[in-house]
């Protein structure tokens, strides 16, 4: 399986970002959600699942940052069009990013369940999107944290893609 994300001149576009234009940001935050191409998944999937995180941010806030998480996406899907999070372009589940956690408590499901870009606050920081071919459909709600997804794709995932995806201070 293979993912990519276009990049312009090594980086993600400011548009999915913190220099994304204020009609693109929800209080603040980018929300505008980045396309992903996806090829060669294995014709048994059920459904995909994605992951985004940043590494980068343990030695700011002390853990890895979830941007974006969500379940089961139709494994014939080729494309997650720009802004298919807030949109709702596909269907999907949809998970809590680290907004939702009890360090900053962010009520709104349109900020805490769907996609938040990047705002690296210290230096260029590289996002690790993960997209993952599982042989079912998740059991899982609107609102799922990582872990749980985590628990139950166990024993299940046929396939997984990564890309980095460097952002500019």
């Amino acid at each position: 399986m293979k993912i990519s994300v276009p990049l312009q001149n090594g980086w993600l576009p400011d548009r999915y970002t913190k220099h994304a234009n204020d009609s693109d940001k929800i209080d603040g935050r980018p929300y505008v959600s980045f396309p992903i191409n996806i090829e060669e998944v294995p014709t048994n999937a059920q459904s995909l699942a994605l992951v985004l995180t940043d590494d980068d941010a343990i030695p700011v806030c002390g853990f890895t940052y979830i941007h974006w998480v969500a379940a089961n996406i139709d494994p014939k899907t080729t494309l997650i069009p720009e802004n298919a999070s807030h949109a709702e372009l596909i269907p999907m589940t949809y998970g809590h990013s680290s907004l939702a956690g009890q360090l900053l408590d962010v009520q709104d499901p349109m900020v805490n369940e769907h996609y938040v870009g990047p705002t690296p606050p210290d230096k260029p920081h590289d996002y690790h999107l993960t997209l993952y071919a599982l042989d079912q459909k998740l059991t899982l709600k609107n609102g799922f944290w990582l872990n749980e997804l985590e628990a139950a794709s166990t024993d299940h995932v046929l396939a997984e893609a990564n890309a980095i995806l460097p952002v500019k201070n």
